[in-house]
C-alpha cells in the first residue's frame, strides 16, 4: 500500500495518524533533512514507513487523547523521522505530536538553487540579493510563483532568461509535485496487540536499521511504562545543565546493571514482568544514585564536564557498587573507585567489545568482597598501569592520557597560566577550559613541523606542547616565542608553571631546543601521573566560580543559565517582521525570574553560537528601517513592562549592547524575583477572550511550563 507524501500529512492533521510515545525523539540534523529533499528532488528511492493499525493504540505522543468513537488509527512504528522531516519543510511548522522544545534541530529554512537544484541552508552573503535562491518551504505552500523568480532573474540578467526559463520552470514544477510523490506503506495487522507491536518493531530493526539494542529496548519499556521516556529525559536534562550529558542508551545500561547486573542481552528489559522493578530502581537511580556517582567524580576525580571522560561507559559498574551496596561509600571505597576509574580511561576499558567487558565486570561488582581492587587486576592482565614516558611520544589531544594530565592539574590547584584563574570549575555552567600550545603552532610550522612532514606535524601537536588555558586567555594569547612567553608567566605565576608540569628551566626555551624540551616533560609527567595514581590523594580542591566574558558565554552555548535568540521581532523563517516572536523572549524572561538563579537571554545569536546581531531586528522597529539599540531596548522594556510592570523591568533587568566580530547583540541579565508575590505570569487571552495565566520556570537549557496542579509545589520548593 502506498499513500502520497500530501495524504499523509493530512491524515496527521486530522487525527488519523500518530507517533506512539515509546519512539524515540527527532533527532535528525540538517543534513540529514537536506539529503531526504534532494533523493525526493532527484527521485532516487526514499524508503518506507512501517505503521500499525489498531483500536487500542498505546500512549500517543502530543496532547491527542484517544477517543474509542474514533475506531482504528493509525499508528507511525518507522519512518517518523522522515515524515516528520517532510512535514517541517512542507507545512513549515511543527507536526502535532511534536511541541517546539522537543526539536532537538531546527531545521526549516532550507533553500533551493532553481538553476541548478543545489540545496543549502540560508547563507545571507550568497542568497540575500539572488533571485535564484529561493527557501523550499515557500514553493511547498505556493507562497511563490515561477514567474516571480524569471522576472527577478531576468531584472538582474539584464533581460538574459530565455536559455533558462524552461529549465526554471521544470525544476520549480519537479520541486512543487514532491508532496504527491507516493510513500510506500507496510501494516502490522489491527489484531496485534501493543507488545506486538513493539516485537515487530524490533524485529524490523533489528534487520538493519540504525537503532541500538539500548533503544529498542526503551521502545519496550515505554510500552509497558508510558511515563519512562519522559521521566528519563528529565534526569537527562537536570545532568546535562550541570555539564554530563548523557544519552538515554546510559540510563537503559544502568537500570540493566543494577537489575541484572549485566551489560548485554537487553531483551532481559522487554518484558512487561519488569515493570515494578523497573519503576523502584529508576527512583533510587534519579534521587540517589546519579547525581552521587557524578558528585564524586566532580569533587573526588576533579573531572567537571562530559567531554572529560574518554569511556563514558565506566560510570555503570560505578552505578552498580553504589545501588548493590544500598549506601554512600566510606573514604576507602572512594578512593578505590575513583583510582580504578583513572586507569579504565587511560586504558580504554570500554571503548570496543563494551557488552561483554560489562558482563564480566559486573560479575565482579556483584560477587567480590573488594571488587574496585579486583576490577583493576582486571586492566593490569590487560596492559601495564604503570605509564611510560613514551606514551606521550606523538600522542595528541585525543589520547587518553590528555585527560589524566587535566585531572591530576586541577588536583593540583593548577592555574591558567596567562590569567592566574584556577583552571577546576564548574564547566557545564559557567566555563570551559582550552588548550594552546607552549612552543607556537605558527612558528613551528614555519621551521619544518608542517602537515608535509607528518612525523614533525605530530610532534608539534604532541600534548606535551600543551597548556591548559580558560578560553578567554587562549584567544588573546599571541603566537610569541615559548622563552617570551614562559618567562612573563613565570614573573605573573610563580607557581604556574609547575603546577602544569612544565620545566621551569630556561635554557628548555629555546627553540633549538624544542624536542629536548618534550622529551623532559614526558619523563615529568609519567613520574608525577604515577606517583599521583599510586598514592591518590583525598585532599579536597576548593571550587572558584569565574565569570565568562560574553564571547565565552556564547561559545559555552546554551545552558540552565543561558538562552539565544535569533531575534526579537524579525521572523527569519518567513522573513518578515513578526509580533509574535516576542512571545518568545518574553517566555524566556519569565523563566529565568522565576528560576533560582536567574540567567542571561542573548538576542542575536542562533542556537548553533552564530553571531548574526541586530540589524534585521533594527530594520523591522521604525517603519523607515532606521532602527537602533537605543529604540530596540525601549520597545524591549516596554514590553517586558506590559506583561511584568515597571518594577521588575528597572529593577531586575540589565540591558546593554556589546560587540561581537562588529555585530551589535543585546546582553540581558535577568536577577531572579525574590518572594512569592513577585512570580511572573504571562497573560495570555484564549479563543473565547478569557485572560488565562500561564507560569514558565528554567529546566536545563529550555524554558518549561509548570501545570497548573504543580504551581503550589513549585511555590513551596522556590520559596
Amino acid at each position: 500500500m502506498s499513500y502520497t507524501i500530501n495524504n499523509i500529512l493530512d491524515k496527521i492533521d486530522d487525527n488519523q495518524i500518530f507517533v506512539p510515545a515509546f519512539q524515540r525523539e527527532y533527532v535528525w540534523k540538517k543534513d540529514d533533512a537536506k539529503e531526504l529533499i534532494d533523493s525526493l528532488i532527484k527521485n532516487y528511492p526514499f524508503g518506507t514507513m512501517l505503521t500499525w493499525d489498531t483500536n487500542t493504540p498505546p500512549k500517543l505522543k502530543g496532547k491527542h487523547e484517544y477517543d474509542p468513537r474514533q475506531g482504528a488509527v493509525k499508528i507511525i512504528l518507522d519512518g517518523q523521522q522522515r515524515i516528520t522531516t517532510l512535514y517541517i519543510l512542507i507545512r513549515g511548522n511543527i507536526p502535532p505530536y511534536y511541541k517546539e522544545d522537543e526539536i532537538a534541530n531546527e531545521i526549516r529554512g532550507l533553500y533551493v538553487n532553481i538553476l541548478d537544484l543545489e540545496l543549502s541552508y540560508y547563507k545571507r552573503t550568497i542568497m540575500e540579493k539572488s533571485p535564484v535562491w529561493i527557501n523550499i518551504t515557500k514553493i511547498f505552500k505556493r507562497e511563490i510563483d515561477f514567474l516571480d523568480i524569471i522576472e527577478g532573474y531576468r531584472k538582474q540578467n539584464q533581460g538574459d532568461v530565455e536559455n533558462f526559463q524552461r529549465k526554471i520552470s521544470d525544476n520549480f514544477m519537479n520541486i512543487q509535485n514532491i508532496p504527491n510523490k507516493l510513500f510506500a506503506e507496510q501494516v502490522i495487522p489491527i489484531t496485534a496487540t501493543t507488545n506486538e507491536a513493539i516485537d515487530i518493531f524490533y524485529k524490523v530493526n533489528d534487520g538493519g536499521i540504525k537503532l541500538t539494542d539500548a533503544e529498542l529496548a526503551l521502545a519496550q519499556i515505554s510500552g509497558y511504562w508510558p511515563e519512562a521516556r519522559d521521566l528519563f529525559k528529565s534526569k537527562l536534562d537536570e545532568l546535562s545543565a550541570n555539564g554530563f550529558k548523557l544519552e538515554l542508551d546510559h540510563i537503559i545500561y544502568a537500570l540493566l546493571g543494577c537489575l541484572y547486573q549485566i551489560g548485554s542481552n537487553m531483551k532481559q528489559l522487554h518484558s512487561s514482568h519488569n515493570l515494578e522493578e523497573i519503576k523502584k530502581v529508576w527512583t533510587i537511580l534519579d534521587k540517589e544514585i546519579l547525581d552521587y556517582i557524578f558528585n564524586i567524580l566532580k569533587t573526588r576525580a576533579f573531572v567537571d564536564h562530559r567531554k572529560e571522560i574518554n569511556s563514558i561507559y565506566a560510570i555503570i559498574p560505578l552505578i552498580v557498587f553504589r545501588f548493590l551496596k544500598g549506601s554512600n561509600w566510606t573514604e576507602d571505597e572512594i578512593k578505590k573507585a575513583v583510582k580504578w576509574f583513572y586507569y579504565s580511561q587511560i586504558r580504554n576499558r570500554y571503548v570496543s567489545q563494551l557488552p561483554q567487558k560489562l558482563d564480566y565486570d559486573l560479575r565482579i561488582v556483584k560477587n567480590s568482597k573488594q571488587p574496585f581492587e579486583d576490577l583493576l587486576s582486571v586492566i593490569e592482565k590487560d596492559s601495564r598501569l604503570e605509564i611510560s614516558p613514551n606514551e606521550f611520544e606523538r600522542a595528541n589531544i585525543r589520547h587518553p592520557l590528555w585527560s589524566m594530565m587535566k585531572f591530576y592539574f586541577k588536583s593540583q590547584n593548577a592555574i591558567c597560566l596567562t590569567t592566574g584563574m584556577a583552571i577546576r570549575q564548574n564547566m557545564g555552567k559557567k566555563y570551559q577550559l582550552e588548550w594552546d600550545h607552549i612552543f607556537p603552532w605558527s612558528k613551528l610550522r614555519d621551521n619544518g613541523y608542517s602537515q608535509e612532514n607528518y612525523s614533525k606535524y605530530q610532534l608539534a601537536q604532541e600534548i606535551t606542547n600543551r597548556a591548559i588555558l580558560t578560553q578567554v586567555a587562549n584567544r588573546k594569547k599571541s603566537d610569541q616565542p615559548a622563552k617570551d612567553y614562559l618567562n612573563e608567566v613565570k614573573s605573573k605565576f610563580p607557581k604556574a608553571l609547575k603546577l602544569q608540569v612544565i620545566p621551569e628551566e630556561e635554557s628548555h626555551w629555546d627553540f633549538s631546543s624544542y624536542e629536548d624540551f618534550l622529551e623532559l616533560r614526558r619523563k615529568m609527567l609519567a613520574n608525577d601521573l604515577n606517583q599521583f595514581l599510586r598514592n591518590f590523594s583525598d585532599d579536597e580542591t576548593k571550587l572558584e566560580q569565574t565569570w565568562l566574558d560574553i564571547e565565552d558565554i556564547i561559545l559555552n552555548g546554551e545552558t540552565q543559565e543561558v538562552e539565544f535568540k535569533q531575534t526579537l521581532r524579525w521572523d527569519v523563517y518567513q522573513e518578515k517582521n513578526n509580533k509574535d516572536r516576542e512571545d518568545d523572549i518574553i517566555k524566556c524572561i519569565a523563566a529565568f525570574g522565576n528560576s533560582e538563579d536567574g540567567g542571561i537571554l542573548l538576542i542575536g545569536v542562533t542556537d548553533d553560537k552564530e553571531v548574526v546581531g541586530l540589524e534585521d531586528d533594527y530594520s523591522c522597529l521604525t517603519k523607515n528601517g532606521d532602527g537602533n539599540k537605543d529604540i530596540f531596548e525601549n520597545h524591549l522594556r516596554k514590553i517586558v513592562a506590559t506583561q511584568f510592570g515597571e518594577v521588575f523591568t528597572s529593577q531586575n533587568l540589565e540591558i546593554s549592547f556589546p560587540k561581537i566580530n562588529e555585530k551589535e547583540i543585546c546582553f540581558i541579565k535577568i536577577s531572579p524575583i525574590n518572594n512569592e508575590r513577585d512570580i511572573l505570569f504571562i497573560n495570555k487571552k484564549n479563543i473565547n477572550g478569557i485572560i488565562t495565566q500561564t507560569l514558565y520556570i528554567r529546566s536545563g537549557n529550555s524554558s518549561r511550563i509548570i501545570p497548573p496542579n504543580e504551581i503550589g509545589s513549585f511555590i513551596r520548593e522556590r520559596f
